[in-house]
């Protein structure tokens, strides 16, 4: 059996997506596939290390990106990063299947697929242009970090990517930052006098609902990137809609919302956009806010928890 074979195939594959890694004193570094890919230039923050005694690679992407979206960008799986992964189990009688999580019956019931396939886009047109950048700030309104989002023309149609900078005592730098909701000091003046919260999937939801006369937020990094801190933030409030991206990775992130405040808010409400998936194109289509539709299961748990 070959040796380091997982090591072999996460460089090469790097190699080719990132080009070539830097060597330190136990990381090789790379540009992170997910959040670097936009031809600029950064300060690598993807580690690679050998771990001889499992038998593994280690990779980690130290702005947060999480591993399986990295290999995914590589086009690998999970097992490659083993160098003599299990083989599956002979298959033997099967047991009752455990009901599906609460997201995924949520997902049945509103008859989407359970996972998202990616579209071909075909060979990229262009060079990746930066389109918005998004602001973090402390409460009291200093800049904390910043999302910038990318995107690349291809052939049918354009890829979006983010990548996450931080702010310093004078400068910014490549890297995530604190775990801070989008818009926090309009959104802790909404705790205080109990107005009503709206939590996004992205920025451009948050900014969308913010155009219309709502206090929104939404954490960085997308669907993956919600933490109990931000939830902390939201402590006290009196009512928070969630606005659910209606496809598999939105209604997860949703759920995790809602778990993560069910103790902490007065009421909570899952809804979606009536049309398209989510509140730019509900908005776009020329829908209120109001004619947001409840999530199916997911609304009519937590609103029944409360």
């Amino acid at each position: 059996m070959d040796t380091n074979r997982s090591w072999d195939t996460i460089t090469s594959a790097l190699n080719r997506v990132s080009g070539p890694g830097r060597r330190g004193a136990d990381w090789t570094t790379y540009l992170c596939p997910v959040h670097e890919s936009d031809g600029r230039r950064h300060h690598p923050s993807l580690g690679v290390v050998y771990n001889r005694s499992r038998g593994r690679t280690v990779v980690r992407c130290f702005a947060g990106c999480s591993d399986e979206d990295v290999l995914d960008r590589l086009g690998l799986r999970v097992r490659d990063l083993f160098d003599n992964p299990q083989a599956p189990h002979p298959a033997r009688r099967q047991s009752p299947s455990p009901e599906p999580v609460l997201a995924d019956q949520a997902l049945q019931a509103a008859g989407l697929p359970l996972e998202v396939r990616k579209r071909d886009l075909g060979p990229r047109l262009a060079r990746p242009q930066r389109r918005a950048t998004y602001i973090y700030r402390w409460p009291d309104g200093r800049p904390a970090g910043c999302v910038i989002r990318v995107h690349t023309a291809h052939l049918h149609g354009y890829a979006k990517s983010f990548w996450q900078e931080r702010r310093t005592d004078n400068r910014w730098e490549p890297g995530g930052f604190a775990h801070l909701p989008f818009h926090l000091p309009e959104l802790l003046d909404a705790v205080r006098t109990g107005q009503d919260i709206f939590i996004c999937e992205g920025e451009a939801d948050a900014l969308t609902a913010t155009h219309a006369g709502l206090t929104a937020t939404c954490n960085a990094g997308g669907a993956q990137g919600w933490h109990p801190d931000h939830a902390e933030w939201l402590t006290g409030a009196h009512r928070v809609w969630i606005i659910a991206d209606r496809d598999a990775p939105g209604y997860r992130h949703a759920a995790k919302v809602a778990q993560s405040l069910t103790s902490r808010v007065d009421e909570l409400r899952i809804v979606q956009a009536r049309d398209g998936k989510d509140l730019t194109d509900h908005c776009n289509a020329g829908h209120h806010i109001s004619d947001l539709d409840p999530v199916p299961i997911l609304d009519a748990h937590f609103r029944l928890q409360e």
